[in-house]
C-alpha cells in the first residue's frame, strides 16, 4: 500500500474512532507520543485539581483536610476507582507506596499464606529487574528457595513445594501478553498462590482479576492510567484472602485502630490492611483526578483500539521500512500482544535519538530494542502512520 493510501486510511480510521473525543481531555502537542508505556500523558484538568489541593485543601483547611477533604480514605476510594479497570469488585484494591514495595508485600504475604511445607517461590525469569530483586529478597526473608522460570515453563515447574508464583502480565521488553487465566489455573491446581504484576496491562487491556481468581496483584498507575511521574501503585488482595493477608510491613495506617497508638499490632479488616504509612496525598489526588478520563471510555473499547493501532503500525512499518532493517519482537496473535510494539534494530539507541529529534517519541531498551507504546485514549491512527513513516526515513537516511 502506498504512502498516500496509508495516510488516507489513517484519517478514515480516526474519523470512525469512538474514543477520539477522549483525546481532547489530555494536554498534547504536535509530537507523536508513543511512550505512554513508560509515562502517560497529562490529563488537562489535573493541574487545576492539584492547584485546589495545594491552595485550598492544604493551604486553607490544612489538617482538617484529612477528614473534610477525604484525604484519609483516598487509598481505598481511588482503589475502588481502579477496580473496574482491572476486573475487580470494590473493596479489594488499596492505592499507595511504589510498585516495588507492593510486590514485596504481596509476595511475602502469599508465601505466608501458602504454609511452611511449601518452600519454593517461582519468579518470571524475563521479568522487570525489580521484581526479580524483590523476589530474591522475599525468598531470603522467608527461608524459601527462589527458582526463575519463563512463563511458558511455569506449568511444568509447579510442584507441591511451590508456595507462590510472581509473573508479569505483559513482558516490558517485547510486549508479549502472557495467558493469565491459564497460568493462574495451573498455579491453583498445584496449591500455590498467583501474584501478578499488571504494570503494562492495567488501563491497556481487560485483566479479569475476579473472574480468573487471581490471588494478589500489583500495578503502577503512571503508565496507561496517566497518574503522573511516581504516582502511587496499587495492591489487589482477593476478598476471601483478606483476613489471612499478613503484611510484612505492618504500619500504623493499616492498624485496626490507627489513632489508638497501641504497642501491639492488629490489622485492619479488608483492603486497608495493605496500607503502611502516611499516603502521598499530592500524588494520590493527582491520580484520582487523572482517572476521571475513564468516565468516557471502557477498557473493552480501549483494548479493541489498541489492537487496531498496533496492527496498523506493523502494517505501516512493513510498508515504510526496508526489509530486514528492523525485526518485530512482539507476537502477531492478538491474544499474545499487549499495547506496545518492540522492534529489534542494530543501532536502536541512535535511531531512537533521531526519531525523538523529529517528533516521534518512543524509547530504547538495551541493547537493541525500540519500544513504542500505544495509549488508545490519546494516540491516533494518523500518529501511527506518521511514526512508521519517520522510522522508515530515519533508518534509510
Amino acid at each position: 500500500m502506498s504512502e498516500s493510501e496509508l495516510m488516507a486510511r489513517a484519517e478514515k480510521l480516526d474519523a470512525a474512532d469512538d474514543l477520539a473525543p477522549v483525546r481532547s481531555r489530555f494536554l498534547l502537542d504536535d509530537v507523536v507520543y508513543l511512550d505512554g508505556n513508560s509515562l502517560g500523558a497529562l490529563p488537562a484538568h489535573v493541574p487545576a485539581r492539584l492547584d485546589d489541593v495545594i491552595r485550598r485543601e492544604w493551604g486553607e483547611l490544612r489538617i482538617r483536610s484529612w477528614t473534610e477533604s477525604g484525604w484519609w480514605t483516598a487509598p481505598e476510594r481511588i482503589g475502588d476507582r481502579i477496580a473496574p479497570l482491572v476486573g475487580a469488585a470494590p473493596g479489594q484494591i488499596v492505592v499507595g507506596d511504589s510498585t516495588s514495595v507492593n510486590v514485596f508485600k504481596a509476595l511475602v504475604a502469599a508465601v505466608r499464606m501458602a504454609g511452611e511445607d511449601r518452600d519454593e517461590i517461582l519468579v518470571d525469569a524475563t521479568t522487570f529487574p525489580t521484581d526479580g530483586y524483590i523476589a530474591e529478597s522475599a525468598a531470603r526473608l522467608t527461608g524459601r528457595t527462589l527458582r526463575p522460570v519463563t512463563p511458558a515453563e511455569v506449568p511444568a515447574a509447579l510442584t507441591d513445594r511451590t508456595a507462590a508464583v510472581l509473573l508479569n502480565h505483559v513482558d516490558y521488553r517485547t510486549g508479549r501478553l502472557h495467558d493469565l487465566p491459564a497460568l493462574t489455573a495451573a498455579i491453583h491446581a498445584s496449591g500455590a498462590l498467583a501474584v501478578w504484576d499488571l504494570c503494562h496491562s492495567a488501563g491497556a487491556l481487560e485483566v479479569g482479576l475476579d473472574e480468573h481468581g487471581v490471588d494478589l496483584a500489583i500495578g503502577c498507575t503512571y503508565k496507561y492510567l496517566n497518574g503522573g511521574p511516581g504516582s502511587p501503585a496499587f495492591l489487589y488482595v482477593r476478598r476471601d484472602l483478606q483476613s489471612r493477608f499478613d503484611s510484612p510491613l505492618p504500619g500504623w495506617n493499616s492498624h485496626a485502630e490507627p489513632f489508638g497508638m497501641r504497642p501491639s499490632y492488629e490489622p485492619a479488616p479488608g483492603a486497608p490492611r495493605g496500607r503502611v504509612g502516611t499516603p502521598d496525598i499530592l500524588s494520590m489526588l493527582a491520580l484520582e483526578a487523572a482517572l476521571e478520563v475513564w468516565e468516557d471510555a471502557s477498557v473493552r473499547a480501549v483494548r479493541a483500539k489498541s489492537l487496531a493501532l498496533t496492527d496498523f503500525f506493523l502494517e505501516c512499518v512493513t510498508a515504510y521500512v526496508p526489509p530486514g532493517r528492523v525485526e518485530s519482537l512482539t507476537p502477531v496473535p492478538h491474544e499474545q500482544r499487549g499495547s506496545q510494539i518492540a522492534l529489534r534494530c542494530d543501532d536502536a539507541g541512535e535511531v531512537m535519538r533521531r526519531l525523538i529529534e523529529r517528533g516521534v517519541v518512543g524509547d530504547f531498551r538495551h541493547p537493541d530494542v525500540l519500544r513504542f507504546g500505544f495509549t488508545p485514549l490519546y494516540v491516533r491512527f494518523t500518529d501511527v502512520e506518521r511514526a512508521a513513516r519517520v522510522l522508515g526515513e530515519t533508518v534509510t537516511g
